[in-house]
């Protein structure tokens, strides 16, 4: 499906257009988000308000990568200056996030998305698994393994270069937390980049081409999913609008901002009818990621993802 048979060239115009004022008003809820994460444990000196605080800040740290993603797409602010320099310096600093190495690898995940070629199919090509094989993966993000494993990539792969946006945002955050008299909260960040958000970003990967009908077809709705998320999913796993992903694929120049008009759109139109690529919670994305049988079976060779969620597999 071509999303001109979804809209006219019209409306692919109007959908496209970038708002500034969005934008930042985006921006700025992921970072009070961000803000209320340290805020918890600061205002509730009991240790669950430590896991809560973390829970928050690995899914911020998932928002803000999702936002270094709309960046490099060029596809938030208006000014194609801005769009990398908010994705470099103001998103990709705290979740470490390299913008224009992520920028190279996501562009050539859309160029050759339903083939072989496709550079992401190695975080997805072990899905569906059996309950034994997705109880492990679930297991080792949960227990820490992953996180820690995610932490030591970033430490190998360091360069100054391209950390530095890195350093300059956590330079930053303890330092105020620091002035506030609560340094000692700046660790919740890294007990949810520890035991939170490998789990976080694996429900996101699922949802958007885990377990789809076929990894080979040119058809969004057969190699992409896209899952429909509450409140909790939203501020947890589906940030800024990321589970809107068919959408996404069919038009890459829309901003997230304007993919659920997009979403509405194809389920009038009738789009989805016939298709199973539209699942009603990350729940049911687990179930559709579950299966008797390996993936592995059915795909021409396992093959090896690159970079951090490489050690999730």
């Amino acid at each position: 499906m071509h999303v001109l048979e979804l809209i006219g060239k019209d409306e692919l115009k109007r959908l496209s257009r970038r708002s500034d004022a969005r934008a930042t008003w985006i921006a700025a809820c992921n970072f009070a988000l961000v803000a209320a994460g340290f805020a918890i444990p600061i205002l509730w000196t009991h240790w669950l308000a430590w896991a809560a605080g973390a829970l928050v800040l690995a899914g911020r740290a998932l928002g803000l990568g999702i936002l270094v993603h709309d960046t490099a797409h060029h596809a938030m602010f208006t000014s194609r200056a801005v769009n990398e320099w908010t994705g470099r310096w103001l998103f990709g600093g705290l979740p470490n996030v390299a913008y224009h190495r992520y920028r190279e690898g996501h562009l050539a995940h859309h160029r050759h998305a339903g083939t072989e070629h496709d550079p992401d199919l190695g975080f997805v090509d072990t899905y569906p698994a059996s309950g034994a094989s997705l109880l492990r993966k679930l297991l080792r993000d949960l227990s820490g393994i992953n996180g820690i494993k995610n932490i030591a990539y970033q430490a190998r792969t360091f360069t100054l270069p391209g950390q530095a946006p890195f350093l300059c945002s956590h330079v930053l955050l303890a330092g105020s937390l620091w002035a506030a008299g609560h340094v000692e909260v700046y660790g919740c960040w890294w007990l949810g980049q520890v035991f939170f958000f490998p789990l976080l970003v694996r429900l996101r990967v699922m949802g958007e081409h885990g377990g789809v009908p076929d990894h080979f077809s040119g058809d969004p709705r057969l190699n992409t999913g896209t899952t429909l998320a509450g409140p909790l999913a939203r501020l947890l796993v589906a940030p800024n609008r990321v589970n809107f992903h068919i959408e996404h694929h069919l038009a890459p120049v829309i901003p997230s901002y304007r993919l659920k008009e997009v979403h509405a759109l194809a389920v009038a139109k009738g789009c989805y009818a016939g298709f199973d690529c539209v699942r009603t919670s990350y729940v049911d994305v687990l179930k559709r990621c579950w299966s008797k049988t390996s993936a592995a079976q059915r795909l021409a060779g396992k093959r090896r993802a690159e970079g951090m969620l490489g050690n999730m597999q």
